[in-house]
């Protein structure tokens, strides 16, 4: 095979000598292409990628006998899940029918319905991979387990509490969502004035630093709860750190608010028309103050509530806590809450001319006092 090769390609280079030295055209060698093939399997959302057995069926006879105890447990469970479904049919046909008891029994469903596929591995291989499916109770509880004990939310309760949003916004914050939010993606830091992309988003860690040139433009919000239900919320942004030139302190600055979200757990990421209310104004740190901490919160509502907006100019000293009592808003029965910092930097000033429409005030520290100002100039003897 190989000889045969080899006596192919003397033939043709003797043949292309023979037709250079008789002058005769040489005709360019064309490579014939061939399709590069690959073992990677093509995934898009059409065709996403399926869970495969580690083994092949008899390798391991302990690991088939597994997978036949895990089934055969399933069937079990959701025999019980019928025969409780049926219960909680039965008691909503009754004339009175017992809310305790339907609490009771629609909790133990709930319950029974997660047991029953937790411990198939193509159910947590596909959660740990990004393709749950939130209308399933199993899913939802898996990536709540997720968020709640591989390190995300245990991120943004250190951060707030580091960073004195807890006490300083509220008494006590206890999330119940996992709330993200997108800035553009900074394109250079070079010049006096960085520049952003308009495309490309990227996650912002809670508690980093941004640049009031990626602030902007409103951020995207993604809100991933685990009820199936559909519930109202309500989005508030402030600054805790904003001047109180009066009284020579802080007060709270109302960023945005919108009321009346529906959120449930197969909702669109992210969240659309979030700038229907009280319009996002964006972060401008005043120029000589300390970094400003913005606070983006997502309390939960008990019915629809009927908000006024709120002006530009109405906006400084926005009392949180009073917001919340006022419309009955609630702290202790969950909701989302993400934090990020910034400081002056050249973008500050367009934010106060475009869309503020005032002028940019400018703090420092007030001058020491010079005890011998009075005594300077004069002569020290006569």
């Amino acid at each position: 095979m190989l000889a045969s090769r080899y006596a192919l390609a003397f033939a043709r280079r003797s043949a292309t000598k023979q037709s250079q030295s008789s002058g005769e055209p040489v005709k360019p060698q064309t490579k014939q292409s061939r399709a590069i093939r690959t073992r990677r399997p093509r995934i898009s959302l059409q065709h996403p990628r399926e869970w495969n057995r580690p083994l092949a069926f008899g390798v391991l006879p302990a690991f088939d006998e597994a997978l036949k105890v895990i089934k055969e447990d399933s069937i079990a469970l959701k025999d019980e899940v019928k025969a409780l479904e049926g219960a909680i049919a039965r008691e909503k046909e009754t004339p009175q029918p017992d809310q305790h008891a339907l609490r009771v029994l629609e909790d133990k469903l709930r319950i029974l319905e997660v047991q029953s596929e937790i411990n198939f591995p193509q159910v947590r291989w596909k959660c740990a991979n990004g393709m749950a499916d939130m209308s399933k109770a199993v899913d939802r509880h898996l990536l709540e387990q997720r968020w709640r004990k591989e390190g995300a939310l245990d991120l943004l309760m250190e951060r707030i509490h580091q960073m004195k949003v807890v006490p300083d916004v509220l008494p006590d914050i206890h999330p119940s969502l996992d709330l993200r939010v997108n800035f553009p993606r900074v394109k250079s830091n070079t010049g006096l004035q960085a520049t952003v992309s308009k495309a490309v988003y990227e996650h912002v860690e809670q508690g980093v630093f941004l640049l009031p040139e990626q602030t902007v433009e409103p951020p995207r919000i993604y809100a991933t709860v685990f009820h199936p239900e559909e519930r109202l919320y309500t989005l508030l942004m402030i600054d805790p750190d904003f001047p109180d030139e009066t009284n020579q302190t802080f007060q709270t600055y109302l960023h945005w608010l919108q009321p009346n979200i529906p959120l449930s757990s197969v909702s669109t990421s992210p969240v659309p028309n979030l700038n229907t209310h009280t319009t996002y104004i964006p972060p401008h740190p005043q120029r000589g103050t300390t970094y400003h901490r913005y606070t983006i919160l997502l309390l939960p509502q008990h019915s629809r509530l009927s908000i006024h907006m709120v002006a530009k100019d109405k906006r400084a000293g926005f009392d949180v806590r009073a917001f919340m009592e006022q419309h009955g808003l609630d702290r202790n029965v969950g909701g989302g809450a993400h934090m990020w910092r910034e400081v002056w930097s050249e973008g500050v000033p367009a934010v106060y001319k475009d869309i503020l429409k005032t002028m940019e005030p400018k703090f420092g520290r007030m001058p020491k006092a010079d005890r011998y100002g009075d005594f300077r100039g004069k002569k020290r003897y006569v």
